[in-house]
């Protein structure tokens, strides 16, 4: 089942002077379950394709439709309620709010949904064992590693059940353990329950893993395989 259909989209930039297309006329399909890598060289489309697909940035033209809903079409109020409850993201920075401990980040989102309490605990105590965290629910960010924060990202990712995860180089500010280490859980939920993964990266093991690479170039498609695997 396809839980994204893109059709002809578009960004440029400096339309009135000289045009710059970061995106250019792309087409793009993906289904329930997938683990993609999308990759290219610097300034190919790669983040600007997330961020769309994420409702972060505008088109300029085009339509992404994500559950037959075009999400380029919502005002500002239902886009944020859309993400709220259809799609997660994990950033390069990480992005966990420093005053909060582990539990608390992964918990503010369905704080967000309103989700009851004792139903929010019981989530995020399942989300941080998943990772490998739970020891560490009641410690802020500070005074966890890279790696460790980037688990909390992905716990935090998962905490509103979203439709597809976008994770926009996960692994660029880890080191090797603790990128390999994030990459074996990604690719487990995935596999164990059908989580959709959606990466913007340059890191050669998340392309090892994908099981569908789709490369950019000056913002269009250059090549889209799936790997048997």
């Amino acid at each position: 089942m396809n839980i994204i259909e893109i059709t002809n989209l578009t960004k440029v930039y400096d339309k009135e002077t000289i045009p710059v297309f970061a995106l250019n006329g792309i087409d793009l399909t993906f289904k329930s379950g997938e683990f993609t890598a999308i990759v290219g060289p610097s300034g190919s489309g790669k983040t600007t394709l997330l961020n769309m697909l994420g409702g972060l940035d505008n088109p300029s033209s085009g339509k992404i439709l994500v559950n037959n809903t075009d999400i380029t079409q919502l005002t500002s109020s239902r886009l944020i309620d859309f993400r709220l409850r259809n799609i997660g993201f994990v950033f390069q920075s990480f992005n966990l709010i420093p005053v909060l401990t582990a539990k608390e980040n992964v918990e503010f989102i369905m704080q967000l949904q309103g989700t009851e309490k004792k139903q929010r605990e019981q989530r995020t105590l399942e989300l941080l064992k998943s990772v490998g965290l739970e020891e560490k629910s009641n410690v802020r960010p500070n005074k966890l590693s890279g790696g460790q924060q980037q688990r909390v990202a992905v716990a935090r990712a998962l905490a509103s059940r979203p439709r597809f995860i976008l994770a926009d180089e996960p692994t660029a500010n880890l080191d090797s353990k603790s990128a390999d280490n994030l990459l074996e859980i990604m690719e487990k939920m995935n596999r164990e329950e059908d989580i959709t993964f959606i990466f913007s990266t340059h890191d050669a093991r998340v392309v090892a893993k994908a099981r569908r690479v789709i490369t950019l170039v000056d913002g269009k498609i250059s090549e889209d395989v799936f790997k048997n695997q």
